[in-house]
């Protein structure tokens, strides 16, 4: 599928685009190039540590932001495939700097499409969130609107040989900023800070998160939204089982932060399909496929009317001991109680 393929990841020296290139180097050795592209030069510097030129002389390192439209364009040629992760992440840093999130957020994503369209790339996947379904934060609703984006450039390919698609799901076990390694990092201490007790989450491993990717190159017909069927934690319980003598010190939920998350609303439901492990909510407005041709593609079903798909009421659950598990294989080999 990546063999001989030339690959470009934008914020590509985050969590996600260093677990995608470890995974593509592991499984396709044959791939011909892959382009880290950021604006930190520190982290590059540190994931050049990692790959050495001598040794992958197919990985190639370009300082650039989204927010650039030529730059994004030359580190585009040549380029089959774009996985876009680049993004302003944090809820709250979202909220205090709106103008700068959406720049990213958005016009980036806008950039992104068009330096695809320009320079003849085939396969265009992006990163969305569970923050994006219903938004009620600015992270959330820049997310949805890049999504929008990405479906609708499908519409405006012409003849060109490209499938835009996106991939949403929700936390990452042992992402920067994320609960796992926080609670993990001030269980020393004795006492670890919750929003909510009743709060809960989605949850699914890096490694998920790519094969998420890998599935939607090949499979995607062009504009879905691709949703893993992953299971929920509550947060009590990965509170239990991180630092299970701590104590639990309650702090309210931050503005722009939910109880529970939601990956598939009912609305968007009416327009969702299932199969294997994935469902997918098809592009609102398509002028080259119907909805019957993306469920003949994928051998899928429609959704039941008044399914929804949320981790307050998933069907799936992690335990305390299914995450101390994942914790130890996914985030900390050397974690323990």
């Amino acid at each position: 599928m990546l063999n001989n393929r030339k690959i470009l990841i934008t914020g590509g020296t985050g969590s996600f685009g260093k677990k995608f290139t470890e995974m593509i180097l592991a499984e396709y050795p044959a791939v011909k190039r892959i382009v880290i592209y950021s604006r930190d030069e520190l982290k590059q510097s540190d994931m050049r540590q990692i790959y050495p030129a001598v040794k992958y002389p197919q990985l190639r390192f370009f300082i650039g932001d989204v927010r650039d439209r030529e730059r994004l364009k030359q580190a585009c040629e040549g380029i089959d495939v774009i996985i876009h992760a680049a993004a302003i992440k944090q809820v709250d840093t979202a909220e205090y700097n709106p103008t700068e999130c959406i720049r990213t957020n958005v016009d980036g994503a806008e950039n992104v499409i068009h330096a695809a369209l320009e320079c003849g790339v085939k396969r265009v996947v992006a990163l969305s969130t569970d923050k994006a379904c219903a938004p009620i934060n600015l992270y959330g609703a820049t997310k949805l609107t890049s999504d929008k984006l990405f479906a609708a450039a499908n519409n405006i390919k012409g003849s060109k040989d490209i499938k835009f698609s996106i991939v949403r799901y929700g936390n990452v076990m042992g992402s920067r900023g994320s609960v796992i390694p926080f609670f993990l990092n001030k269980r020393k201490e004795g006492i670890l800070p919750i929003t909510h007790k009743e709060m809960t989450r989605f949850n699914i491993s890096l490694e998920e998160g790519v094969r998420l990717v890998f599935f939607a190159i090949e499979n995607a017909l062009g504009g879905e939204i691709f949703v893993p069927k992953i299971p929920s934690y509550k947060i009590l319980d990965v509170a239990e089982a991180i630092a299970p003598n701590a104590k639990i010190e309650e702090v309210g939920i931050r503005p722009g932060e939910k109880l529970h998350e939601e990956m598939i609303t009912e609305t968007d439901a009416l327009n969702t399909i299932e199969f294997d492990q994935y469902y997918a909510i098809l592009p609102s407005v398509s002028y080259m496929y119907t909805k019957e041709d993306f469920i003949k593609h994928h051998n899928a079903t429609l959704l039941n009317f008044g399914f929804k798909y949320n981790s307050g009421t998933n069907t799936q659950w992690e335990t305390v001991e299914t995450i101390r598990e994942k914790i130890k294989e996914f985030v900390d080999p050397n974690f323990t109680i």
